[in-house]
């Protein structure tokens, strides 16, 4: 198995070569690049390379420029970022130029073994920092809910009725009704138990 390595850092590079034994004891030819310019070269003059490992942050071109280049100059070769960046805009953006996978340098060895596997076999790895950030984003805002809304879901919170809430609240058990109805909507939940449980993850309540 070939694998192109591009990192200014020449300890990273060396220390990825090492690693790689991990995940095949024939690895490995492995090409170095420390630059993008580099890696577009011996990815030209390597034809047949199994995998590239590329560093979001390179002294001439960002990662997912060269991403995108990589994927348009060899589009059957595997490409995975490896960064000490875990913000879920940059996984995002490599993805979207074409990279398989995604792999915080913070990860432990047996993730990214795991990871690279993943992507050696045709899938995609999705590290759990951006998972967590689509649930979030997937997440009804606390700020689509109206004041008085926010009040009857915290009683819904506690388990009260809807004649306890209006009793509370001063309004009638009708209004309790309609609003009990628009916050189930805006939370995208068919019961009580459901708002309950996605008001606390939102923060709201106990």
């Amino acid at each position: 198995m070939k694998v192109l390595i591009v990192d200014d850092h020449a300890l990273v590079r060396d220390g990825l070569g090492h690693l790689l034994q991990a995940l095949d004891d024939d690895t490995v030819a492995v090409i170095e690049a420390a630059t993008a310019s580099d890696a577009l070269a011996c990815a030209a003059a390597t034809p047949d390379l199994d995998l590239a490992l590329v560093d979001l942050n390179l002294p001439d071109r960002h990662g997912h420029e060269l991403v995108a280049a990589l994927v348009a100059q060899c589009p059957l070769l595997p490409t995975v970022v490896l960064s000490a960046s875990e913000d879920p805009g940059d996984i995002e953006q490599v993805l979207a130029a074409g990279a398989l996978g995604f792999v915080p340098k913070s990860s432990p060895t047996p993730i990214l073994v795991q990871a690279l596997r993943l992507v050696l076999a045709g899938g995609i790895y999705v590290p759990p920092a951006l998972m967590r950030a689509a649930a979030r984003a997937e997440a009804p805002s606390p700020h689509a809910l109206t004041e008085r809304q926010t009040a009857i879901l915290r009683c819904l919170v506690d388990g009260h009725s809807n004649k306890a809430i209006a009793r509370e609240l001063g309004i009638t058990e009708a209004t309790v009704k309609a609003h009990v109805s628009a916050i189930f909507k805006a939370l995208g939940v068919s019961n009580r138990t459901q708002a309950a449980r996605a008001a606390r993850e939102l923060g709201i309540g106990d």
